[in-house]
């Protein structure tokens, strides 16, 4: 089944693969202007209020460390457990793409689109809905297809339970119910329903220099194919690991592994295949209220239960990258 959201990691469109992190060697960089880290902190969704330069002894501005960073979206497909602050409203766009099978050529990209709104420093809420498409030719199992459409809807809700500044990590939790009337791997149409949940760790390294995340999720749904009229349940269940570095105010490069485990059964009855995704994860912020981020994941290790080939290129692709534009307001 393909979930209801548009990301792998999450049960609308996989939940995607995880573990084994892999550390990301940088030169150190200068420290930032203190009065360009004064603005980027006061700007920045879930940074620490900037109490200002240390003084030296003799009373000018010592330097300081980079800003503080929000650490929902600087993971690639592996997510922080900050929500942002009270009363904002985020719009997010999340380009997830996939490509490569055994054989043909294929390629698909489904979209989430999200308005995301802060109702306390414990909670949020995010409606959403998602479009895709595909391009396949030539691929055994699939039709030929070359299709845009709109797939359907999602609901997501984080909790907050332990807050990262106080704490030795930051916890949030997710929910996220969906329907979608277009199978996202296929293009085939369906009824689809589904939830995922998941519970996302983090925790600052080297005080805004190093971030680390760890997730773990669950998906389960519901699929009736409206061509056969035949209903089957699936779930999947995942990991999800990255660091990442602040290169400089709004700028962190890192890299994130996921490992996947996809089954027959809403309750992971029968397991069909497995799938180990590694790469790179970059966050830039543009402005002050506009961020892009993103990264470009590939199956390393991979293996579908009754087939001794290499990889598991049934239930998962070579290739996996996201790119995600949120502005906050």
């Amino acid at each position: 089944m393909e979930h209801v959201s548009s990301r792998p990691g999450s049960a609308g469109t996989r939940i995607s693969p995880l573990l084994s992190a892999a550390l990301l060697s940088l030169g150190v960089f200068g420290d930032a202007l203190p009065a360009f880290a004064e603005e980027e902190r006061i700007s920045r969704p879930g940074a620490r209020p900037f109490q200002g330069p240390p003084l030296n002894p003799i009373g000018t501005a010592a330097p300081v460390h980079a800003e503080g960073a929000d650490t929902e979206h600087i993971f690639g497909f592996t997510m922080g457990s900050d929500i942002g602050r009270v009363g904002e409203i985020e719009l997010e766009m999340e380009n997830v793409a996939a490509f490569g099978k055994r054989d043909g050529r294929y390629g698909t990209l489904a979209t989430l689109n999200q308005v995301k709104y802060t109702v306390s420093d414990r909670f949020r809420i995010a409606p959403g809905f998602a479009l895709g498409a595909q391009r396949i030719d030539g691929v055994a199992g699939f039709d030929d297809r070359h299709h845009v459409s709109f797939n359907g809807a999602t609901l997501e809700f984080r909790a907050k339970l332990i807050e990262r500044a106080t704490a030795p990590f930051g916890l949030t939790l997710h929910a996220q119910p969906g329907w979608n009337r277009v199978d996202d791997g296929s293009g085939l149409r369906v009824e689809q329903y589904g939830a995922e949940f998941a519970a996302l760790f983090d925790k600052e390294l080297v005080e805004d220099r190093w971030f680390a995340a760890f997730n773990i999720w669950y998906g389960t749904g519901t699929t009736r194919t409206h061509a056969t009229g035949i209903t089957a349940h699936d779930s999947e269940f995942a990991l999800h690991g990255a660091v990442s570095y602040q290169v400089k105010p709004g700028l962190l490069v890192g890299v994130g592994t996921r490992y996947l485990r996809s089954y027959d059964g809403g309750g992971l009855d029968r397991l069909v295949g497995e799938a180990v995704y590694v790469g790179p994860t970059f966050s830039y912020s543009l402005t002050s209220t506009l961020g892009l981020s993103g990264t470009w994941q590939f199956q390393v290790v991979g293996r579908a239960v009754g087939d001794s080939r290499w990889l598991d290129l049934d239930n998962h692709e070579r290739q996996q990258a996201m790119l995600r534009i949120n502005a906050h307001f």
